[in-house]
């Protein structure tokens, strides 16, 4: 499957053309889920580049992620676009807080730059979701417009949600959001296309819900702070949304449930696993749920939701 079958749309206003399915990098991070070896490693993100995907999302938060690419795909460079984070406690003393500092954020940069073996990061995007205070006061802005000067960032975004995600792009500096949105986590609904509208591009992330529904045993969510745990299967099933599925399996369903918002630029998934990741590509290449479908499924859990706030 090739990047022309999975779909491209172009970021926002990078004018990037960028695969409909990224991939996202945490889940290569050993310390959070289960551990990846550098095989895996190797694997996976050759695995990636080969299906098409020509997005790629990490941080220096997540362990090995950003080395194993550089290990791994760097001599591939020009086949992705490549989106890190800053923010990320790097300078010695900083804590386990994020930190919006000039020094902090070149040091990261510098680190990201090395561990990648690469010259030059497409998208910096804050991690923790910064407030527009913060960044002000530490000169963060005024940071990353001078390392896009040195050429070392081509493009700068923001990981935020609900409410500062909209002074977020009311700040108008943006060129992309990093917004979660799935089924089963649909407050940003709405503003994903607010987002577009004010001419940012659209990365969304926990699109899958970690996973959560691929099968009956399968409920836990390895890492989506925004979500309570037992919200995904009490919302599943009060919205019985089984009964729509027609043959397509949870993680499917969820995946094309995702596709369908018309706002979504890329969507970054994470795996370990090729033939997950192969998966979710036949997933995806099945398009957007029906419109029907759609309608329903959304009738149903607004409907749960109501009901869960009675």
């Amino acid at each position: 499957m090739t990047g022309r079958t999975l779909g491209k749309r172009t970021l926002g206003r990078t004018g990037i053309p960028v695969t409909r399915m990224g991939y996202g990098a945490m889940s290569l991070d050993s310390g959070r889920f289960a551990p990846v070896s550098p095989d895996q490693a190797a694997a996976i993100l050759t695995a990636v580049l080969d299906a098409g995907i020509n997005f790629i999302d990490t941080s220096p938060d997540y362990g090995e992620s950003e080395e194993f690419i550089g290990r791994f795909i760097a001599h591939r460079r020009s086949e992705f676009f490549l989106a890190t984070k800053c923010g990320c406690p790097v300078v010695p003393g900083a804590g386990t807080q994020h930190v919006y500092t000039r020094e902090n954020i070149v040091a990261a940069v510098e680190q990201s730059l090395r561990r990648m073996k690469t010259d030059h990061i497409d998208l910096l995007q804050f991690h923790g979701a910064p407030s527009p205070e913060a960044l002000e006061h530490e000169g963060a802005i005024e940071t990353l417009r001078d390392l896009q000067r040195q050429g070392k960032v081509r493009f700068i975004g923001v990981s935020a949600v609900l409410p500062g995600l909209a002074r977020h792009i009311a700040m108008g500096v943006f060129d992309a959001f990093q917004i979660p949105y799935s089924a089963l986590q649909r407050e940003h609904e709405g503003v994903i296309t607010e987002a577009a509208r004010a001419g940012g591009g659209t990365v969304i992330r926990g699109g899958a819900v970690r996973g959560a529904p691929a099968v009956d045993k399968e409920w836990a969510i390895r890492r989506l702070p925004e979500v309570s745990p037992e919200r995904p299967r009490t919302l599943w099933e009060r919205a019985h949304l089984d009964d729509l599925l027609a043959g397509e399996t949870r993680m499917a369903f969820t995946l094309r449930f995702t596709f369908s918002h018309p706002d979504l630029d890329t969507a970054i998934i994470g795996t370990a696993n090729p033939d997950h990741l192969h998966s979710n590509i036949q997933a995806l290449r099945k398009g957007p749920l029906p419109a029907d479908v759609l309608t329903e499924a959304k009738r149903r859990l607004d409907a749960a939701d109501q009901a869960a706030a009675t």
